[in-house]
C-alpha cells in the first residue's frame, strides 16, 4: 500500500483538528479559572487553617469569638434610604444602635437598629471618601478618609438632621503609605481598655497600625504611639484585601473582614489566627455569596453584623 495513503488515514481531518483545539482551549479555560480561584479564595491555605483552628478548638473555648459557631439570620436585606455605598458599620453601646456610613456622594452617617431600619441621618460635609468607621464612646466617633489617610474625629449632634462638617472635626494624618487611592486606610476598630485604634490599610501592601492614646490626646494631653502590626496580617490573614477590622471588648481579639476573599478572620491578642467563617454562598449557610462586604462589627449580645454595597444587611447569630 502506498506510504502517503497510509499516513493520510491517521492525519486529522480540518473539522477534527477544530474540535481538538476547541476541547484544548475549553480545558485551558478551566484550568486558568481554577488557578484563579485557588489564588483569590485562598483555598489551600483555607484548608490548613480549618484543620489547624479545628484542632485547637479545645483552647479557644469560652474565651473566643469562634466564627464557625455564627449562623446567618437575615441575608442580604436591602437597606431603605440607602441607593449605594454604605461602606462601613459599627456598634454604638450606649445608644443601642448600630451607624453606619456611606462613601460617595451624599455621604452620610446613619443610626440604625438590629434590624437594619434606619432611625437618624446626619450629612457629613467636607468629606472625601469614608471609608472605616468605629464608635469610642459618649457620642464620639472616628472615621477614616481614604484619600486624605486621615482618621477623623467627631461628636454626633444632637438632631438627627444636623450636619457634620469636617472643618469642626479633628484630625489625625497618618500618611504612611504612597499608595493611597482605593488602597488606602480601609478600616478602624477601637480599643477603649487600652485608649488604641487600630487602623488598616486595604491592600498593596495590606498593612496594620495601632495608634494608642488617642482619647487622652483629643482631650489635650498629647501622647500618642504609633506601632506597625503588619505582621499580624502577614502570619495569620489569608485574604488579597482588608475591608474592615472590629475590636471585640469580651475576648479583646480582633475581627478582620475581606471583601476580596469573602472572609472573616478572628485574631487573638497577639495577632495568631483564631478562627474564620466564609462569606460564599451555597458551601455554607448563605445561599448566595456577599456582594461587596465592607463592614463588619459585633453587638452587645455578640451578634455580627455585615454590611456589603450596595446596600446589603446581614445578620449573623451565634449557635
Amino acid at each position: 500500500m502506498n506510504s502517503a495513503v497510509e499516513l493520510d488515514k491517521y492525519r486529522l481531518k480540518p473539522r477534527h483538528r477544530l474540535r481538538s483545539f476547541s476541547l484544548w482551549g475549553l480545558g485551558l479555560a478551566v484550568v486558568l479559572l481554577a488557578a484563579v480561584a485557588f489564588s483569590k479564595f485562598h483555598w489551600h491555605e483555607r484548608a490548613w487553617f480549618y484543620v489547624s483552628s479545628r484542632l485547637d478548638a479545645g483552647t479557644w473555648a469560652g474565651h473566643s469569638i469562634w466564627l464557625p459557631d455564627y449562623r446567618v439570620d437575615i441575608e442580604a436585606r436591602p437597606v431603605a434610604g440607602i441607593d449605594d455605598d454604605l461602606s462601613a458599620i459599627d456598634f454604638a453601646a450606649d445608644r443601642k444602635r448600630l451607624l453606619a456610613v456611606t462613601n460617595a456622594p451624599p455621604i452620610k452617617l446613619v443610626e440604625m437598629d438590629r434590624e437594619g431600619k434606619i432611625a437618624a441621618q446626619y450629612p457629613l460635609q467636607g468629606f472625601e471618601d469614608v471609608e472605616g468607621l468605629a464608635y469610642m464612646g459618649n457620642g464620639l466617633v472616628v472615621v477614616t478618609d481614604e484619600v486624605q489617610q486621615q482618621l477623623v474625629f467627631f461628636h454626633l449632634p444632637e438632631r438627627p438632621d444636623q450636619v457634620i462638617d469636617k472643618r469642626d472635626a479633628q484630625t489625625l494624618a497618618l500618611p504612611l503609605s504612597s499608595s493611597a487611592h482605593n488602597k488606602g486606610f480601609e478600616g478602624v476598630a477601637y480599643d477603649a481598655a487600652h485608649d488604641r485604634i487600630f487602623v488598616a490599610k486595604e491592600r498593596d501592601p495590606r498593612r496594620l497600625f495601632a495608634v494608642s492614646g488617642v482619647k487622652a490626646s483629643l482631650g489635650g494631653k498629647l501622647q500618642l504611639k504609633v506601632e506597625d502590626l503588619s505582621d499580624w496580617i502577614d502570619r495569620s490573614v489569608f485574604a488579597k484585601d482588608i475591608s474592615d477590622l472590629h475590636f471585640d471588648t469580651r475576648t479583646r481579639h480582633l475581627l478582620v473582614l475581606s471583601h476580596e476573599s469573602k472572609l472573616v478572620i478572628e485574631l487573638g491578642e497577639n495577632g495568631e489566627m483564631v478562627s474564620f467563617r466564609t462569606l460564599l454562598g451555597h458551601i455554607g449557610d448563605l445561599k448566595e455569596s456577599a456582594g461587596q462586604a465592607e463592614g463588619l462589627t459585633l453587638d452587645d449580645d455578640g451578634t455580627l453584623y455585615v454590611v456589603s454595597e450596595p446596600n446589603l444587611f446581614y445578620r449573623f447569630r451565634k449557635n
